[in-house]
């Protein structure tokens, strides 16, 4: 080790706080400690420099490693896919590998599947990621809300498959009406079968009764009544569901004629003509003559005689029941209505909206009384439907009721008084 042994060197070396020289001489010069420590500090700074250089590196590699979902770039449709998509019925919506809605149909906005590019069904997006994970198709039926609240749902069947390498196909057809029909269908069967039990049951107990009462003309008289009451409700009941059932596979303005509306009044009265004489009941006509619209003849003439028969039936005896045709404007156009107008009871508020419903009765006692089928008004809204009109009831407890047809009027139709 060097040892220095000069007083001067020494004194001018020695550890301590720097001095200052006099005045005009400088700054003293550093001592061996100083610099020591000097050197540390720097060292210090430095590394510290280095590690905050470093985690930024990192971080910043680790932002460009990770870019949000917003910026990321949005994969394209493969060529002409759009097209084929703009060509489906079914609502459709496809997705990226993040879950963004890269194209989605109007009619899936307005099925309120899509909003603000997301995809609001958690079902459907768990199929989607499904598919994402193995690649294959799905295909599952669900129950999808309405609306953003209330417990009303739409009956849909979804298919989802992958489109390209980065896409997702949804799609999404509604099955509601068909569920609907279905459910339509299932009821009518059971209500037919439900009817058609009692005329035939009640039947046959009256065959036993006769057989029993063999011996007692008057007896015999009576049950062989209620028979023939009975046999004529079964057939007025096979005949409605025929007629209904033929009514449904036949469109009336799939190939349309002119029908005039007096000649179909005058035959929807003729045929009630007797049971009104039977009950005192005086059917009045007045119409606006001359007036046609397209359709069948044939429907129209059971739609409007089930109106007046029904008038019959269930007015008072002695009481009146008016058929009159108007002309009206509409927004299409004009507007033909035929109107029945009784005497009768009246509907209640309550029952009005359910009596165009089929077998619904207002008074199921009097219906098993007068024969009616709970068919007759479900015809007639079939038959207005039918032809582009509409029927419809206006009714007032204890003075009557007053049933219309409203349908278009033909071009080229002249009516007059």
């Amino acid at each position: 080790m060097l040892t220095i042994t000069d007083p001067k060197v020494n004194s001018s070396l020695t550890p301590g706080p720097a001095r200052l020289g006099r005045p005009g001489q400088g700054l003293a010069p550093p001592t061996i400690g100083s610099v020591d420590a000097l050197l540390t500090g720097l060292a210090a700074v430095v590394g510290v420099l280095v590690g905050a250089a470093a985690a930024l590196a990192f971080r910043a590699s680790e932002r460009s490693q990770r870019v949000p979902p917003d910026e990321l770039p949005v994969p394209t449709l493969p060529g002409g896919a759009a097209d084929v998509l703009a060509l489906l019925g079914a609502s459709t919506v496809v997705l990226d590998t993040e879950d963004r809605v890269v194209r989605a149909s109007p009619a899936a906005y307005s099925f309120g599947l899509v909003r603000e590019q997301r995809l609001l069904s958690d079902e459907l997006l768990e199929l989607v990621r499904g598919v994402r994970r193995n690649g294959e198709i799905r295909e599952r039926e669900l129950e999808l809300p309405r609306g953003p609240f209330g417990s009303a749902t739409r009956a849909v069947l979804a298919r989802v498959a992958p489109l390209g390498s980065a896409l997702v196909l949804v799609l999404v057809e509604d099955r509601t009406e068909a569920h609907r029909v279905d459910a339509v269908r299932r009821d009518f069967v059971a209500n037919v079968s439900h009817e058609l039990k009692t005329p035939v049951g009640a039947m046959a107990l009256l065959a036993e009764a006769l057989a029993d009462a063999a011996d007692d003309p008057e007896a015999v008289r009576r049950f062989a009544g209620r028979m023939q009451h009975e046999s004529d409700r079964l057939t007025r009941l096979v005949q409605d569901v025929i007629e209904l059932s033929r009514l449904q596979g036949h469109d009336p303005l799939a190939s349309p004629v002119p029908v005039s509306l007096d000649d179909v009044v005058a035959e929807a009265v003729d045929r009630s003509r007797l049971t009104a004489e039977a009950r005192g009941i005086n059917v009045v006509s007045g119409t606006v003559r001359g007036l046609k619209v397209m359709g069948d003849a044939r429907q129209l003439v059971t739609a409007l005689g089930n109106l007046v028969d029904n008038a019959v039936r269930y007015g008072p005896e002695g009481s009146r029941v008016a058929v009159s045709v108007t002309e009206t404007g509409g927004p299409g156009g004009r507007v033909a209505e035929i109107s029945v107008t009784d005497e009768g009871p009246g509907i209640a508020q309550a029952e009005r909206d359910r009596i165009f419903e089929r077998f619904y009765r207002v008074d199921s006692a009097r219906s098993r009384d007068t024969g009616g089928t709970g068919l007759g008004l479900s015809i007639v809204k079939h038959v207005a439907a039918g032809h582009g009109g509409e029927a419809t009831v206006w009714s007032s407890e204890g003075t009557g009721s007053t049933f219309t047809l409203r349908l278009p009027v033909a071009a080229g139709s002249e009516g007059r008084t």
